[in-house]
C-alpha cells in the first residue's frame, strides 16, 4: 500500500509555515506563506517558481532544506488515523510505503520524527511521476488530485482523503476512487475491500 506524506500521514502545516517566514528576510520577492501552505503537495523547487525568479530558486530551495530539520520537525505532527493507517496495513502482513514530492532526506526525518511504521520510503516524486516508485502497490493514498494521477499511472486503486487543499467533492469530481474525511476511516475501509479482520486492540 503507497501513502501520500504531506497532509496525509503528517500534518507540516504549521512546519513548512515556519520554515518559509524564517526564509523571509533572505527573499528578494516576499511569498505569501498562507497562500503557499494551503498550497502543500507539488515538489519544493516548482512551489518556490511560483514567488521567485529562476535565478533564485535554487538557493531558496537550499536554504529551505537547512531550516527544515531544526524549524519544522518539532511542530510536526502526525495527521488524525495515520498510526492506525498503517498498522491496519502491517498487521495482514502487508507492506506499507511512503512516495511524496517532499526531499527524500526530509521525508525521512519526518517519518522518523512521527514514529511512522513504514517500510520504505521515496522523495521528490510528483502526480503520475510516483508511479515509478508504486509498482506492485493494490493502493495509493493521497490527498491532492495529483495523488489521483499517481493511483492511476500505477494501475492501483486511488484513495483520497479530504485533509489538504483539495476538498472532497474535487477529488471525488476528478475521479479518486474513494474519498474518505480522513486517515480515521483507512482500516474499515481496507479490511471491507481486502476482506480482512482488523486487529481489536
Amino acid at each position: 500500500m503507497g501513502f501520500d506524506l504531506d497532509l496525509t500521514l503528517a500534518d507540516t502545516r504549521a512546519a513548512i509555515a515556519a520554515v518559509y517566514t524564517a526564509m523571509l528576510p533572505s527573499l528578494s520577492v516576499p511569498i505569501d506563506v498562507p497562500t503557499i501552505v494551503s498550497r502543500i503537495g507539488p515538489p519544493l523547487e516548482q512551489m518556490l517558481a511560483d514567488w521567485l525568479p529562476a535565478a533564485e530558486v535554487p538557493a531558496a530551495a537550499a536554504l529551505y532544506r537547512e531550516l527544515y530539520p531544526r524549524i519544522a520537525l518539532p511542530v510536526t505532527v502526525a495527521m488524525p488515523g495515520a498510526h492506525a493507517a498503517l498498522e491496519a496495513v502491517r498487521e495482514t502482513g502487508g507492506r506499507a510505503v511512503v512516495v511524496t514530492g517532499k526531499s527524500l532526506a526530509d521525508a525521512r526525518r519526518t517519518v522518523d520524527f512521527l514514529e511512522l511504521p513504514v517500510d520504505e520510503v521515496t522523495g521528490s516524486l510528483f502526480g503520475a511521476e510516483k508511479a515509478a516508485a508504486l509498482g506492485g502497490c493494490a493502493v495509493y493514498v493521497g490527498d491532492h488530485v495529483a495523488d489521483v494521477d499517481a493511483a492511476r499511472a500505477a494501475g492501483a486503486i486511488s484513495v483520497a482523503v479530504a485533509t489538504g487543499g483539495c476538498p472532497a467533492e474535487e477529488l471525488r469530481d476528478y475521479g479518486a476512487d474513494v474519498v474518505l474525511a480522513d486517515l480515521t476511516g483507512f482500516p474499515a475501509w481496507f479490511a471491507a475491500e481486502f476482506g480482512v479482520v482488523p486487529a481489536v486492540h
